[in-house]
């Protein structure tokens, strides 16, 4: 039997959703309450890096939650899992996230691309990730000339502009799913490695994500549920790990991370 490939690989991040709401779009990611925070702490135990946690469901179509409901939401899952974890808040709401960085998040994951000044400010990092439209409109007719010059351009202007508003920890994300039609979401997985060299270029760090997300149903048959789409989000996390993304965002943490150590050698057979 052939030996693997003798060569050093960094074993890239995985990233815990832990979604505090009623209706994001893959029902086994829903928690509320005290449970939540045992949730995050499992994906601890099972080897997550950071655990990204949100209120406020940013699927297609989600209806908006307003700024109070939201930091109720997810004001005590950041405090019961500070000190445990490295821990990112997605939000797009300044309010939100100065009442989750107070509690212990040192990422602000801003679908919004607006929040830059502000991660400055609380001096935490930020992720920029790139949307065509709000949540509730971009997926009406997302349109590019070209998807990956488009996106590139964008996150190179946003990533200047954190650069000269003094942001340390940066991470630039493509936006798989937001905004984008199937076949503009496998362009850009197809093109990750020229992502993942911008961000270097930029003194920044590539993240990905695709778990579960609709257009992984397309492979495995129309109409395949979230439920039913592990298998395909495994092989588009390891496609973005061999193409350079350092952190990949995922809903099945204990895969995942057995999935990249694996990629980086780490187990020996």
């Amino acid at each position: 039997m052939a030996s693997l490939p003798d060569m050093e690989r960094t074993t890239p991040l995985v990233m815990g959703v832990l979604n505090a709401t009623p209706d994001s779009f893959y029902e086994g990611s829903r928690i509320t309450g005290p449970a939540a925070v045992d949730r995050g702490l499992a994906m601890v135990a099972a080897g997550a890096d950071w655990i990204d946690v949100g209120g406020e469901s940013s699927r297609p179509g989600a209806d908006h939650v307003d700024v109070r409901a939201e930091i109720d939401r997810v004001l005590p899952v950041v405090e019961g899992l500070a000190g445990h974890a490295l821990l990112s808040i997605d939000t797009t709401k300044a309010e939100v996230a100065v009442a989750a960085v107070a509690a212990g998040a040192t990422l602000i994951n801003d679908v919004s691309g607006t929040l830059a000044p502000l991660a400055a400010e609380l001096g935490v990092g930020w992720v920029a990730m790139h949307a065509q439209g709000p949540p509730a409109t971009m997926q009406d007719a997302p349109h590019y000339d070209d998807v990956v010059a488009e996106v590139s351009a964008w996150l190179e202007a946003k990533a200047v502009e954190a650069r000269q508003l003094g942001v340390g920890d940066l991470w630039l994300d493509p936006g798989i799913g937001f905004g984008k039609t199937f076949a503009h979401n496998w362009t850009l997985l197809r093109h990750a490695d020229e992502l993942a060299a911008l961000a270097e270029r930029l003194d920044a760090r590539l993240l990905v994500g695709t778990s579960r997300k609709r257009f992984l149903g397309e492979p495995g048959g129309p109409g395949l549920a979230p439920e039913e789409r592990l298998g395909a989000s495994l092989a588009t996390a390891l496609a973005a790990m061999e193409a350079g993304a350092a952190m990949v965002r995922v809903h099945d943490v204990t895969a995942t991370v057995q999935a990249a150590r694996v990629f980086a050698e780490e187990v020996v057979v």
